[in-house]
């Protein structure tokens, strides 16, 4: 493959995909930034469902709890000379022995990482064919994305999930 700026007379995955238009190249891009859309879309989907695995348990108790003594800077609450205030034990679902899914949790689970790396791979094999449009769209589709559905809070205390997630194909 050479990399190229070819619109109409492209083929893309199968033979049926025939761009033969610039109209169907055109619907082609927006599938493709949709694509890569709904691939942060299916990142956010699994953390959201994660924490909501583990909130909805923690109030059943199913949640293993760990003691803490720090407080939210990382120091012990107390002033020189004086013995360490003890801050209330807090829960913390990652620590210990957390929670494991049941069946049906499990499945959804599942399904929703085969979801992702499905789309992962289709982005991933429309890459290979180095149409420098199509590239573009794809960066496009992740920058949109990622602009929407890693919106999050910052600090307090906890990475990101740019800090603690890699790419979806590579891990």
């Amino acid at each position: 493959m050479l990399w190229n700026w070819y619109t109409v007379d492209a083929c893309f995955i199968s033979s049926s995909w025939h761009i033969t238009s610039k109209g169907m190249f055109a619907g082609s891009c927006i599938g493709v930034i949709l694509l890569a859309i709904l691939l942060e879309f299916l990142r956010r989907s699994v953390k959201e469902y994660d924490n909501y695995l583990v909130r909805n348990n923690a109030s059943h108790g199913l949640v293993v709890s760990v003691a803490s003594n720090d407080n939210e800077n990382g120091r012990t609450s107390s002033k020189p000379g004086q013995t360490p205030a003890r801050e209330p034990p807090s829960v913390n679902p990652v620590a210990g022995n957390g929670y494991r899914p049941k069946l049906i949790e499990q499945a959804i689970r599942a399904f929703l990482h085969t979801a992702q790396f499905v789309v992962a791979y289709f982005l991933m094999l429309l890459a290979m064919y180095y149409n420098g449009y199509i590239i573009i769209c794809i960066f496009i589709g992740a920058y949109i994305g990622s602009f929407i559905f890693q919106w999050e809070k910052l600090g307090g205390g906890q990475q990101t999930s740019a800090a603690k997630e890699a790419t979806v194909c590579c891990g």
